[in-house]
């Protein structure tokens, strides 16, 4: 008997090639889609779970001769993810709610959803590799979670907050891929998204997150100081939560020199402005600690990226009262609050947290 697979196809490549990939290996293949009731917008890159790409994913599934469900997730991605995102931003915190869709939605309730399919397996398109092997301190098999072979398309920091539980029952089957392999075996296939434009990274943003905010609660937006790192004021802000670590422009100050954000105090609705070199700091400290294998230990060296698109870097990382302290080895530039700082053994996640506060 054919082991059966559900594929969360969003309507995109990826999602698609991932499904066709699974079909060719004789797995009984089920696409669900994610339905948010997103409306389609004027953007340039689609939305991946608006109506258009449920309309895609459909077609793919009929070309494939699978079956094909779309499943309405728009409380839960509004209940764990939309209102965590403003609630961070309205504290002076920057989020990822990319994370939090992977851990509660994915990875959580779609999980949980294929199972009562009776899969063996959920499947996604996502950039990463799964790993079992036989852990050299306990002697049992743990599952490891892998970069994938394209690092410049690599989401594994997206998924550190993934357990043994669950990556025993996921595949990913363009872990081996590049994106440009995933594309050519689309036209290969004869998929209709061969050439679709990848999605945007925040599907339920039509556009500057900025708007998003002020149209949620703009009575929690409210203009305060902007000070430099000496306490001088220095001008008038818009609203803190409008604000990030590291940011440079739209601050409205003429210095003769750059100035970027360095810090956001929510207490006091006051944004800290400095030079560049204002904005590195050589510690910071993490709460909401996850392991994905064998249990951290109190003291660790390892490599750290503080954001997606940041490189990872060394670090000596201390775990105390379910706490971490991160010690770089190198000053980083905007360590930002609300970001998670995920672990890394050259090539395979260890875990990670979200960054409580940065520490000069």
């Amino acid at each position: 008997m054919k082991k059966r697979v559900v594929v969360a196809m969003s309507g995109g490549v990826d999602s698609s090639v991932a499904a066709a990939l699974l079909v060719t290996q004789g797995y009984e293949v089920i696409g669900i889609t994610m339905c948010f009731n997103i409306a389609d917008s004027a953007r340039k890159k689609p939305a991946c779970c608006g109506l258009q790409g449920i309309e895609d994913a459909r077609r793919v599934a009929h070309a494939l001769g699978i079956r094909h469900y779309v499943l309405n997730f728009k409380a839960a991605l509004q209940d764990k993810v939309i209102d965590d995102f403003c609630n961070e931003y309205f504290r002076g915190r920057t989020p990822n709610p990319c994370i939090r869709c992977n851990q509660y939605l994915k990875f959580g309730a779609l999980l949980k959803k294929a199972i009562s399919f009776d899969a063996s397996f959920l499947a996604t398109g996502h950039y990463a590799r799964i790993q079992k092997s036989r852990s050299s301190t306990s002697g049992r098999y743990e599952y490891l979670l892998k970069k994938a072979k394209d690092l410049r398309k690599d989401q594994s920091y997206f998924l550190y907050r993934l357990n043994q539980q669950q990556l025993s029952r996921l595949l990913f089957p363009l872990g081996g891929y590049t994106k440009e392999e995933a594309r050519s075996l689309a036209k290969g296939y004869g998929l209709s998204v061969a050439g679709k434009r990848a999605s945007q990274e925040i599907c339920f943003l039509p556009g500057d997150y900025r708007v998003f905010l002020r149209g949620r609660a703009v009575d929690r937006i409210k203009p305060g100081p902007i000070v430099d790192t000496a306490g001088n004021v220095r001008g008038l802000h818009k609203g803190i939560a409008l604000y990030t670590i590291g940011q440079r422009q739209g601050l409205g100050i003429a210095a003769g020199y750059p100035l970027f954000v360095t810090a956001l105090r929510p207490d006091t609705n006051t944004v800290v402005v400095g030079r560049k070199e204002e904005a590195f700091r050589k510690e910071c400290v993490l709460k909401d600690l996850h392991c994905i294998g064998t249990q951290l230990k109190n003291k660790i060296v390892v490599r750290v990226r503080i954001r997606y698109n940041h490189k990872e870097e060394p670090a000596c990382v201390t775990i105390e009262n379910k706490k971490a302290r991160v010690v770089f080895k190198k000053p980083q530039f905007a360590i930002t609050p609300g970001q998670s700082a995920v672990f890394y053994d050259r090539d395979t996640v260890i875990g990670g947290g979200i960054i409580q506060e940065a520490v000069a």
